[in-house]
This record gives C-alpha cells, sequence and structure tokens, in this order.
C-alpha cells in the first residue's frame, strides 16, 4: 500500500470518528429532549451506522483509485455518489413501504439530515486532496 493512501485514509477514519460522535450526540439529545414523543421506525444508530459505513467505503474506494492513477476518478465519484443515493433508498424501503407505520416525515428527517452532513464531510475531504495535486 502507498504512504500517501495510508495517511489519507487514517486522517479521514479520525476526522469522521469525531464527526459522528459530535453529531450523533447532538441528535441524540435534540431526539431526547424535544421529541421524546415520537416513535422511530429506524434506532439512531442504526442510521449512523449506514451513514459511516457508506461514507469510508467510497471514501476508500476513490481515495484508492486516486492512490493508482486512476484519470476518471470524478466520474467514479459521480457514479458512486448515486450508487450511495440508491443504497439510502433502500434502506429506508422499509419504513417506506410499513403499512402499519404511518408518521414517515420524523424518521425521513432523521435520516436525511446526517446523509447530507456525511455528503458534505465527503466531498470536503475528497476536494481538499485532489487539490493538493
Amino acid at each position: 500500500m502507498n504512504v500517501d493512501f495510508k495517511k489519507r485514509q487514517a486522517s479521514f477514519l479520525i476526522q469522521i470518528a469525531m464527526l459522528s460522535i459530535v453529531l450523533f450526540g447532538a441528535h441524540y439529545y435534540i431526539l431526547h429532549h424535544f421529541a421524546k414523543d415520537i416513535n422511530l421506525f429506524f434506532p439512531l444508530w442504526q442510521v449512523y451506522l449506514f451513514q459511516i459505513v457508506v461514507t469510508v467505503f467510497l471514501y476508500t474506494i476513490v481515495n484508492y483509485k486516486y492512490t493508482s492513477k486512476n484519470a476518471d476518478i470524478f466520474k467514479f465519484f459521480m457514479i458512486a455518489t448515486l450508487l450511495k443515493m440508491v443504497l439510502a433508498i433502500v434502506f429506508l424501503l422499509p419504513m417506506i413501504l410499513s403499512k402499519t407505520f404511518l408518521n414517515k416525515q420524523p424518521d425521513v428527517f432523521n435520516f436525511f439530515v446526517p446523509y447530507f452532513i456525511y455528503l458534505f464531510f465527503e466531498v470536503y475531504s475528497l476536494t481538499r486532496f485532489l487539490q493538493k495535486k
């Protein structure tokens, strides 16, 4: 493995761990104090586990492609982001198709607010090391 790949990957893992701890804590605090009465389809930890796994996987692949001097990194990133969106819909599909669970709006917000924060963080991290080229 390339030393630069390992440095970027380790730095990203530390940053995403710190972001996840802060974001999960704030999200849990808000839900606990302001939305006690709302029943959510997905537990908060499942939402964050999905977000972290997908974000780290996508970043790792783009980082690896960059290290192997692949020229079509932007195209690959766009395809991977589309795949990430499809996976998000697949993740939410049980809730969407549930006939017994009527109030779906809190779950959608509960999922997509961290989704866009992680997406922003991922794009920021990738552009930061791609600009150093």
